[in-house]
């Protein structure tokens, strides 16, 4: 069989076949194409699998008690959650949306964490209603409404406060949380979390199990990690002063994922060395037990095994500028490109055997100038009707897709075993007007 290119941004089970197409789960993504219609999001079972047992294994070897909680906000399905359950990780969640799905899909509320900045009444009283595991309380006002809550419902409810140790993760300034001008939590700097902390253990209602910070996203360096990790148990120890009392410790997710070929993340067994022996060091100079841990990886599970399809339209040359490649899809089902400059590997999923001697810019359907898939990408000869291939589709393309143009969102296939099953079917014309009142 021929040679996979750029197998690092690939699911586990991509391969070429013989007619030089690309296989994902034992099936030919080209009739997958032909099944299920393009725009069509591929999800590798095995990929999944694997990522669920890889963080699972390599954290608790370095610290037995991580609780892995999978962040639904990367994508959210029925199939997927209960795939996650069966793999026994928890979820992350950070809507009434969400949480209904987590609901639906049977797992535990226990093993369920709520999150959010604004949480909204109804949200935290359907939270309390199932009986979530935690809430992790983002504000002041959060604190007054979620006591008042628990109170009315005679309930003592789980939190951690959410702190903003003030680190600079080094990615994206539109997927950085942890620094000072940020949305996000408590600040320590400004003493806003020391206050939060004196106010959470004076409720009546709410029981302070620990914090949490999550300092950003797609993060390729492992030190910002440690830094936010031991400036929040700095913290925690300065806390104890007034009861607070760390069972415990939430790091947030982040971990990144390659979407070029000359990317190079961390392993997952590297984040795992660099935060377990920070945790470690760092309790035991603090004087701390061993509290619970607990992250949340989202993209780093579900991106690696997700690939979208597109099928080619029209070709537009501008001499001595740029060659225009359209699909039939873009910006509606895949918004990270032009919200902040996401960048992808892209393939002829036909033609996978093919060299690359064509450079264009795949451009997507919808009525936007700024509406680009993949800018100048080399890329095998095609015509109308080639299948295109972007691997590490699997994080956040669905979540931010929507209706512009009125286009129906695309449909999604979990592939295993040379078997292909319908995972959400492709929205119609009828779904986009059902909620219209004329």
């Amino acid at each position: 069989m021929p040679d996979l290119p750029a197998r690092n941004v690939f699911p586990h089970t991509a391969q070429v076949n013989g007619q030089g197409r690309l296989v994902i789960g034992g099936c030919d993504v080209v009739s997958l194409a032909a099944d299920f219609g393009t725009p069509l999001y591929v999800f590798d079972e095995q990929t999944l699998r694997d990522a669920c047992q890889t963080f699972l294994r390599e954290f608790r070897a370095r610290y037995p008690k991580t609780q892995v909680l999978y962040a639904a906000k990367a994508f959210s399905n029925l199939a997927l959650a209960r795939l996650l359950a069966e793999e026994g990780l928890g979820m992350d969640v950070v809507s009434g949306g969400e949480l209904a799905l987590a609901k639906a899909s049977g797992i535990s509320p226990s093993q369920v964490y709520f999150h959010g900045n604004n949480k909204s009444l109804q949200e935290l009283q359907e939270a309390l209603a199932w009986g979530v595991g935690r809430i992790v309380v983002d504000s002041s006002h959060e604190l007054v409404l979620l006591e008042r809550l628990a109170a009315q419902a005679n309930k003592t409810q789980d939190i951690l406060l959410r702190i903003s140790p003030g680190v600079d993760p080094h990615t994206h300034a539109k997927i950085t949380t942890g620094i000072l001008d940020s949305k996000f939590g408590f600040s320590v700097a400004t003493g806003d979390a020391e206050r939060a902390v004196r106010q959470a253990l004076s409720s009546r209602h709410l029981r302070l199990s620990g914090l949490h910070c999550h300092i950003g996203s797609q993060l390729f360096e492992v030190e910002p990690y440690q830094e936010a990790m031991r400036i929040t148990l700095t913290f925690a120890a300065q806390m104890r002063e007034y009861g607070l009392k760390l069972t415990e410790l939430g790091a947030g997710g982040g971990f990144a994922i390659p979407y070029l070929r000359d990317q190079r993340p961390p392993s997952t067994a590297e984040y795992a060395e660099a935060l377990a022996t920070t945790l470690k060091s760092s309790l035991k100079e603090l004087g701390f037990g061993e509290p619970a841990f607990i992250i949340e990886p989202g993209r780093s599970i579900v991106g690696p095994a997700g690939v979208a399809l597109y099928t080619v339209g029209a070709r537009k040359e501008i001499p001595g500028v740029r060659t225009y490649l359209s699909v039939d899809g873009g910006m509606g089902d895949n918004i990270r490109p032009a919200l902040y400059d996401a960048q992808y590997e892209a393939f002829v999923a036909n033609r996978m055997d093919a060299p690359a001697t064509d450079v264009v810019t795949i451009a997507g359907k919808y009525c936007e100038s700024g509406d680009i898939l993949v800018k100048d990408v080399p890329l095998a000869p095609s015509q109308p009707g080639d299948i295109i291939a972007l691997p590490a589709a699997g994080a956040y393309c669905i979540p931010m897709a929507s209706n512009y143009n009125m286009a129906p969102r695309p449909a999604i296939v979990m592939v295993k075993d040379g078997e292909a099953r319908l995972i959400r079917r492709r929205e119609t014309y009828q779904d986009l007007m059902s909620t219209d009142v004329a």
